[in-house]
């Protein structure tokens, strides 16, 4: 069996660097992958979970036609390989084709369906989008009612391309749900209809309907690729103003696809099923379950427009795993945690394989009793936007150390290096260290789309190679493993002490009512900030705040870590990738560390909003009651490491 076990493998597969048979673009490893078996299933989609058992199902030859149609449909509108073709769009099978389709023609650039209008608009005149593919009006549906008003806001826009959900029915109710579709766009823009509430400069295109005349055998272009071209752009961060444009090119997500094969050997190809339910308007879902299995011939199920976010996905995720013969999937944190209370049953679920962990580290209570009741397989990784997706994972055919982020894969070169105040290399560090990890190699991305945002990106190590910081601490053993000890922003520094909020989360993890906890600093006039622990319990679960904050103080290991407060929410706040997202709790911390303090004083204000601003971060407005001191507030607020402004209220 191939694959990786340990590092002395990763070193042999990288012996001699990448071969040169690998294709030089996406294109062409997807044609690679066809040809093992042009007939064999590439790509099966269920709409929803009643329907799993029934999918539509397109093979190899299918899905390279519906790839090479889309790209002549957007040669034929006049996209140029630096063309930049965004789009906002749940999972569907068409979102496959417009992501290949669109690399083999243009440039791809990946949009959270989840942002707010305005977010979007800003991310699509950013990215300077010439065309835009989304949903067309739906009843039930968002996108196109956040969407429609941006347009006017994107100069750059010459073309919209809109997809029907529709087209996704099957049998009679087709008839029905087009005619839903009629009706919702008559109601929201009654007789002008789309083209009415659409800038007279923009061409409005149906896809379906679009591609049908489109060859499907070639390319119309005639284009001649280079590893160097500009494949996609994705956006990455988020937690403070808008998302980051990450500049990707084919050498990388080339490279990368390859380099997650070697590591995962037979775990993928030819006869293997892949579960899609990440969203692919991330990396992960895009790679891990996207172009590494099309390029070695598996098969892959992607499961409702929403994936794991879908209505039942989770709760008959095994009953899926049994029908589908699942081998392998990818999921993040919450995810493994959630998939504990939904019982196995009597269903067969010996087919999986491998179950891969990324976005976050796994709390290792989650992950031994996520093996020890599956008996599955996890491999926890890492891996950045900027890195295209996968740096490390731990081996599938060695030692799994639970916690760890496992070996890098064949080509990434990573180490833990020391750095000064002012970020600038000092030395690499010797086993053990704790330092920030930085990255190199062909899958590592150009740089972000807005300039300045690439400030402190690179570390010259002085040996000759471009290596990306990270902004993660780390630290690498003997054997090669790799070990996260923390996120420099995500630090708790409570009166200059370091505390990583993995050491409180960790101990939380182990008791038997918390399905999920994260912890983050409280703002705090004396200490800069105090630990504070969120927790969300199991279903069914009983316990009191009191003696979770009990428990914790009983195991977590020093006393600086101990939380000030544990405080127990219905739902933790999450990423469009299920990740959870902690600059919503930090904002919540510091609105009661704020208004606690202006409360003690004794003095009253009218409002007190704490928002992400591009440029300062996290800050707070307050504004004044009437008769309120302006100078009096600022005091109070000043003590707080917290950029803030202060409005007047109004006089009476």
């Amino acid at each position: 069996m191939s694959g990786i076990a340990n590092l002395r493998d990763v070193e042999a597969a990288e012996a001699g660097g990448l071969p040169a048979s690998l294709p030089s673009n996406t294109f062409e490893m997807l044609q690679q992958g066809a040809r093992i078996n042009p007939e064999a299933p590439a790509l099966s989609f269920f709409l929803t979970t009643a329907e799993h058992r029934n999918p539509e199902t397109w093979n190899y030859r299918e899905l390279l036609a519906e790839i090479t149609r889309t790209a002549n449909f957007f040669h034929r509108i006049g996209v140029k390989k630096d063309s930049v073709i965004a789009f906002v769009l749940p999972n569907l099978p068409e979102t496959h084709f417009v992501i290949w389709g669109g690399q083999a023609s243009g440039v791809v650039a990946a949009l959270n369906p989840l942002l707010e209008g305005p977010a979007l608009g800003e991310l699509l005149h950013a990215a300077q989008a010439s065309v835009l593919v989304t949903l067309a009006p739906f009843p039930g549906t968002d996108l196109w009612s956040k969407l429609q008003p941006q347009l006017k806001q994107v100069p750059t826009l010459k073309h919209l391309v809109l997809i029907g959900l529709p087209d996704r029915v099957r049998g009679f109710k087709r008839f029905g749900a087009k005619l839903m579709q009629r009706r919702e766009t008559v109601r929201l823009h009654g007789r002008a209809n789309l083209r009415g509430a659409v800038p007279s400069h923009i061409e409005i295109h149906d896809f379906a309907r679009a591609r049908k005349s489109q060859t499907d055998t070639r390319l119309n272009s005639g284009r001649r690729f280079s590893a160097d071209d500009a494949s996609s752009y994705f956006c990455t961060g988020g937690t403070t103003g808008l998302p980051k444009i990450a500049m990707r090119r084919h050498g990388n997500e080339v490279a990368n696809a390859w380099s997650a094969g070697q590591f995962l050997g037979d775990g993928v190809g030819p006869g293997k099923v892949v579960f899609c339910g990440l969203p692919l308007f991330h990396v992960n879902g895009v790679l891990v379950t996207g172009l590494l299995p099309f390029s070695k011939g598996a098969h892959v199920v992607l499961g409702t427009p929403q994936g794991y976010r879908g209505d039942g996905v989770v709760k008959r995720f095994w009953e899926i795993v049994e029908h589908h013969r699942i081998n392998f999937f990818s999921g993040v944190p919450t995810l493994y945690a959630g998939l504990m209370q939904v019982p196995i049953g009597g269903r067969d679920i010996r087919s999986l394989e491998y179950g891969l962990c990324g976005a976050a580290p796994m709390p290792v209570e989650v992950f031994n009793s996520f093996q020890r009741q599956t008996g599955l397989k996890i491999l926890e990784g890492y891996g950045l936007t900027e890195a295209t997706c996968v740096s490390s994972v731990n081996p599938p055919l060695g030692e799994r150390r639970p916690g760890s982020i496992g070996l890098r894969v064949p080509g990434q070169s990573m180490k833990v290096v020391a750095l000064d105040e002012q970020g600038g290399y000092q030395r690499d560090c010797v086993i053990g260290e704790v330092g920030v990890l930085a990255i190199s190699g062909p899958n590592v991305f150009d740089g972000y789309l807005i300039e300045a945002q690439n400030k402190g990106l690179w570390i010259d190590c002085r040996d000759g190679q471009r290596w990306l910081n990270t902004g993660d601490l780390a630290r690498q053993d003997a054997e090669g493993y790799f070990w996260l000890t923390g996120r420099k922003k995500e630090l708790i520094i409570r009166g200059g002490h370091n505390i990583d909020p993995a050491s409180i989360e960790e101990p939380l993890h182990k008791h038997p009512a918390v399905q999920v906890a994260a912890a983050v600093g409280r703002p705090d006039a004396h200490s800069g900030e105090l630990p504070v622990a969120y927790v969300q319990l199991k279903p069914g679960a009983v316990v009191t705040e009191q003696e979770l904050l009990k428990f914790a103080q009983e195991h977590v290991g020093e006393r600086a870590a101990w939380p000030k407060q544990v405080v127990i929410i219905e739902q933790m706040p999450l990423t469009g990738v299920g990740k959870i997202f902690k600059p919503d709790l930090k904002k919540r911390e510091a609105h009661i560390a704020l208004s606690a303090a202006i409360k003690a004083a004794g003095l009253d204000v009218d409002l007190i909003a704490i928002t992400d601003d591009k440029t300062k971060g996290m800050s707070a407005t307050v504004k004044l009651a009437s008769g309120s001191s302006a100078d009096a507030v600022r005091k109070v607020l000043g003590q707080f490491a917290l950029p803030f402004v202060i409005e007047a209220g109004e006089q009476t």
